[in-house]
């Protein structure tokens, strides 16, 4: 037999306490914790709140990420996501489970980049490489433009197809590279330093078409931004498509949203005041988002220094519990809903029996048929008419002179045309004209003598 004895010294904890303790203590230990996973068991409360599983080949522990930071997530998430995640770890005390409070999500993939890309956009505006009093000013006519880019891709044929049409008095001088891969950026360096060696154009276009943030992640090697802040002829950075964003873009002299804008950028045109308001708006936006993700991270800053004294947790625990009622209860409705949705189903089928549309067809068929009949109608209407006029004319043709000279008859006149139809009204020897059905006579009148 084993006998155990308990000291008065020795601390003996409800359950609840030691949950409490437990929490307290991992929350104080990992309040700001990178976790790379997949997503698995993923529910989506009606609340908002999101419920999970981070999973790798060996482990796996649950997650939370309550509304108001999930809706800044981007991306697709779905169980077998592939995320990296940023959040504290926690306690649920009610049942002991332990889990991590999610705060920042992204795909790993690209989530490990962006984190790469941010430290070292901070490093090169720390040692000066984005200040604008660095940067030259772009020539408003060059008279010849160099793109370093791929020869043969679409940011190549956008540029001339614009230069073509808006300055083709412009020369262009191509210094083809790689734009992707592990060798593209050595291979840029490579080109925006031979353009400077030859000093044969005014301006630089460095860029290429969209692409993943893998695709375009050349344009954001460390080399490349000194090669090109150390540029002495200007350069313009047009990298992918107006979202993109790239280092090269903050260390160029000039960021064009895309291939296509940059060539409008050094061509003259009548627009040119629309193309400085968009470079302008462009500079803005980015002295804007800048700003803003510093405050973005001094309000983050100060969210997880107060997160152990908030009492935000007790309501994120209330929401918890109640997501679990209210998830119960939707499963309670989904059976009403089903029986509702066959009824309004029968409603449906009635009212498709007594809908006009049977009326209305029956109406356009008469409408068809007049419309048919119609030119039948105009047809016999003419008939009519012509052979009203037909009988007309033979009437006239019955009464008219001329048809009484056809039958052998003439009209005589004299010398001022009129008709004589008394022999007193004309003299011996005088002229006269007979008119015949066909011609006409003239006759010297001889009278006889008894």
């Amino acid at each position: 037999m084993t006998v155990t004895t308990v000291s008065n010294q020795q601390k003996i904890y409800q359950v609840s306490e030691l949950n409490q303790k437990a929490r307290m203590l991992l929350e104080a230990e990992f309040l700001n914790v990178w976790i790379s996973g997949e997503i698995s068991n993923l529910v989506k409360a009606t609340s908002g709140h999101w419920y999970f599983s981070l999973k790798d080949n060996k482990a796996q522990i649950k997650g939370a990420m309550f509304r108001g930071n999930n809706r800044n997530v981007r991306a697709n998430v779905e169980n077998g996501t592939q995320v990296l995640v940023r959040g504290r770890l926690s306690l649920y005390e009610p049942r002991g489970d332990y889990q991590l409070i999610v705060e920042l999500m992204e795909p790993a993939g690209e989530g490990l980049l962006k984190q790469e890309f941010e430290a070292l956009k901070n490093n090169l505006l720390k040692m000066g490489l984005f200040d604008q009093d660095s940067k030259q000013v772009i020539p408003k006519e060059p008279k010849r433009v160099g793109l370093v880019t791929s020869s043969t891709g679409a940011a190549v044929h956008d540029i001339l197809t614009v230069l073509q049409r808006r300055s083709p008095q412009t020369e262009v001088i191509i210094y083809p590279t790689m734009v992707q891969g592990k060798q593209a950026a050595d291979n840029i360096m490579w080109a925006i330093n031979t353009a400077n060696v030859r000093q044969e154009v005014d301006v630089l276009i460095v860029g290429r078409g969209g692409g993943s943030l893998e695709d375009l992640w050349s344009f954001n090697d460390e080399g490349l931004a000194h090669t090109i802040y150390n540029s002495a002829i200007p350069v313009i950075s047009a990298v992918g498509h107006e979202v993109d964003v790239s280092i090269s873009d903050f260390v160029a002299d000039l960021r064009a949203p895309t291939p296509s804008a940059a060539a409008e950028i050094v061509s003259t045109d009548n627009s040119e005041l629309v193309t400085k308001v968009r470079n302008l708006h462009s500079r803005l936006i980015r002295a804007y988002a800048h700003q803003h993700q510093a405050n973005k991270n001094q309000q983050n800053q100060l969210k997880r220094s107060l997160s152990l004294l908030h009492p935000s947790y007790q309501l994120q625990l209330a929401q918890q519990k109640n997501d679990e009622l209210q998830m119960a209860l939707q499963r309670a409705i989904l059976s009403k809903l089903e029986s509702a949705k066959q009824r309004d189903n029968i409603n449906r089928e009635r009212l498709s029996s007594l809908s006009p549309k049977h009326a209305l067809s029956s109406a356009k068929q008469r409408l068809e048929y007049a419309n048919s009949a119609l030119p039948k109608l105009m047809q016999a209407r003419l008939i009519k008419k012509q052979n009203q006029f037909n009988s007309a004319t033979e009437k006239l043709n019955i009464v008219s002179p001329l048809a009484t000279l056809t039958r052998g008859y003439s009209i005589t006149t004299n010398k001022d045309g009129k008709v004589i139809s008394d022999q007193a009204q004309i003299k011996d020897g005088e002229l006269v004209k007979i008119r015949l059905a066909n011609g006409e006579l003239t006759a010297n009148i001889t009278r006889q003598t008894d």
